[in-house]
């Protein structure tokens, strides 16, 4: 297994011109709380416990959270986290946009830093999202390459921007390189049902798919019995599927953790959209492939089409629509 990093110093050089040098001392740790409304170990939500403890382990912030917490309880729980004079509190918030921004509104001198799909609103509320379409785009070559029935099956979560335009990204990327390649989408309606996702996958399979994009937690157990390949997406689970998963789009938030943290800390701290730092860039994007399930050829156009990326010399389209299902 390797990461696909080349022009990885050049690129994070680059990005520290506006974001936090990571390790940045502060003169007192700045108090920062999580809402999730999953558990820390759910995909997603992972990458944002992960750089939040990194933060901590740092000794830059004091870090507390809650995981588990219900779209009827967020509102209760951010307003709760706010009054404990917390500085900065993280989340998620696309179930419950309007109620967030009112909890933002109530708490002026509290930095708010919210995955949503809408946009910042002065003074104190951020938002964020893993834009790893760049990444997304790369995984879909290697699988538009795999595929002998040219015929790739997609497992979704929900059909919102944040899934829709990575799922777009990684077909664009199978286009390239396969323009014969067609793809069977469907959504599961959950962010965590591995059953679900995987019947899913068992029919896609039996339509024809030889390999799958795992959006969702079940559809690799599914290509592992059936002998396929699959495409990860958000963390690396190559380790717990060898042999099947052959590239993973990974998110990386520490970048964007870092920036919030940095400007809470110095009092520069406003409305913003962080949604950059999860570009490639920024070290907020990451492609890793496993090469012994790939021809060198394939090895070799991704990593091309990744400094292109990197360089600036290729821009990856982003769509939010929906994807849907070729006929």
């Amino acid at each position: 297994m390797i990461s696909i990093t080349r022009r990885f110093l050049l690129a994070v050089t680059f990005a520290c011109s506006g974001v936090l040098v990571a390790g940045a001392s502060y003169a007192e740790k700045v108090k920062v709380a999580a809402i999730y409304t999953l558990p820390v170990e759910q995909q997603w939500i992972s990458r944002i416990h992960k750089a939040l403890n990194t933060a901590a382990s740092r000794g830059d912030i004091e870090y507390v959270y809650s995981e588990n917490i219900a779209n009827t309880d967020y509102e209760r729980v951010m307003r709760e986290y706010a009054e404990q004079g917390m500085q900065l509190i993280v989340g998620e918030v696309f179930g419950l946009e309007r109620a967030a921004r009112k909890v933002a509104k109530d708490y002026p001198d509290t930095a708010f830093l919210m995955g949503s799909s809408f946009t910042p609103v002065a003074p104190n509320f951020s938002v964020f999202d893993n834009w790893i379409h760049e990444p997304s785009y790369l995984s879909g070559m290697v699988a538009g390459a795999a595929t002998s029935s040219n015929l790739i099956g997609m497992v979704g979560g929900y059909a919102i921007p944040e899934v829709n335009r990575l799922m777009h990204a990684f077909m664009d990327g199978a286009r390239e390189v396969n323009p014969d390649v067609k793809f069977l989408v469907n959504f599961i309606d959950s962010w965590y049902d591995p059953p679900k996702a995987k019947e899913s996958a068992f029919a896609m399979m039996d339509a024809g798919a030889d390999v799958m994009y795992a959006e969702r937690f079940g559809v690799s157990d599914a290509a592992v019995e059936r002998g396929v390949k699959a495409i990860g997406n958000v963390i690396d689970t190559s380790g717990d599927y060898p042999g099947t998963i052959m590239a993973s789009a990974i998110w990386h938030m520490e970048a964007t953790i870092d920036k919030a943290v940095s400007r809470v800390a110095d009092g520069s701290f406003e409305a913003a959209d962080y949604g950059q730092y999860s570009f490639m860039a920024y070290g907020g994007g990451s492609l890793i492939m496993d090469e012994s399930l790939m021809s060198s050829e394939t090895a070799a156009a991704v990593k091309a089409r990744e400094a292109e990326i990197l360089d600036g010399l290729f821009r990856v389209n982003v769509n939010d629509a929906r994807p849907t299902s070729d006929n």
